[in-house]
């Protein structure tokens, strides 16, 4: 993938992750597709087309990435149920940009369900596990690390442990609580409401900043506070604190990046919510 988003010291691109496809209904929740579908439509299976795709952000002395797709691990059932196409090709675009595993310095996690956390751990020869990036520092939060290792029985089905085989006892793994600095122009924090242990990036460079919400915005016709998946394991707690990141950033002039759409890879909000700028 070939979009990127310049803020003068930091430079923001996205990869490929891999596509799949979902259920409208469960990605809108509680809206009525008669509204919803106009916005982002479904095929005749009720399913929307979905990106994973990694954020490669790029600063003075920083190899970062937010996320890391769907990775190589999953089973040919699990790529027909959840009609995987393209497949992940992160480390090929990464190597296509002169960047080999070995460079990225930071993964964060927004979340660790399997199409953000699937490319943590890769499958090399004969079906071996290894980390993707070997020397880099993953950002996770603390609650989102213990919901991992101990999920409930609505988070097993998307918290899959080769996900994180050998990132325990890699020295690797960075847990964090709330607000932390991950280096220059680059802050997480969390914001629960889709998993316990959501975190946002917060991205500020010399010439502008971006906010990349994770599953709290996943599509831009999420736009309104109130549009939220099923997926969402704590709406309440999601709404009010979406009402409250949508309008602080929206003042800031910020840009809102995206992981999942489709359409567009990044869009500016205006006084009402409305697109008033997108990257596509």
């Amino acid at each position: 993938m070939t979009a990127s988003l310049h803020l003068g010291s930091i430079t923001i691109s996205w990869l490929g992750g891999g596509e799949f496809a979902l259920d409208g209904g469960t990605m809108f929740g509680a809206v009525p597709k008669v509204l919803w579908n106009r916005k982002y439509p479904a095929d005749a299976d009720n399913c929307i087309r979905l990106r994973n795709a990694p954020l490669l952000v790029r600063t003075r002395e920083t190899t970062l990435l937010i996320d890391t797709g769907l990775g190589n691990k999953l089973t040919e059932k699990q790529r027909h149920i959840f009609r995987v196409h393209p497949p992940w090709n992160l480390v090929e675009e990464l190597a296509g940009l002169g960047i080999r595993r070995s460079d990225v310095d930071v993964v964060i996690l927004t979340h660790c369900d399997f199409d953000h956390a699937g490319g943590v751990v890769t499958h090399v020869s004969q079906g071996r596990p290894e980390l993707t990036f070997p020397r880099a520092r993953h950002i996770v939060q603390e609650r989102e690390w213990e919901d991992v290792l101990a999920p409930n029985i609505r988070s097993a089905h998307s918290y899959w442990p080769d996900n994180f085989t050998g990132l325990a006892g890699s020295g690797l793994l960075e847990l964090v609580d709330g607000d932390a600095e991950i280096c220059e122009g680059i802050r997480v924090r969390r914001t629960g409401g889709h998993t316990r242990g959501h975190q946002l990036v917060e991205i500020n460079g010399s010439e502008g900043c971006a906010v990349h919400l994770g599953d709290l915005f996943p599509t831009h016709a999420h736009a309104n506070p109130l549009w939220i998946m099923a997926y969402d394991n704590f709406p309440l707690e999601l709404i009010e604190e979406k009402k409250r990141l949508l309008a602080h950033y929206r003042q800031r002039n910020c840009w809102f990046t995206f992981y999942h759409d489709i359409h567009m890879w990044a869009c500016r909000l205006d006084e009402a919510n409305g697109i008033s700028a997108t990257l596509s």
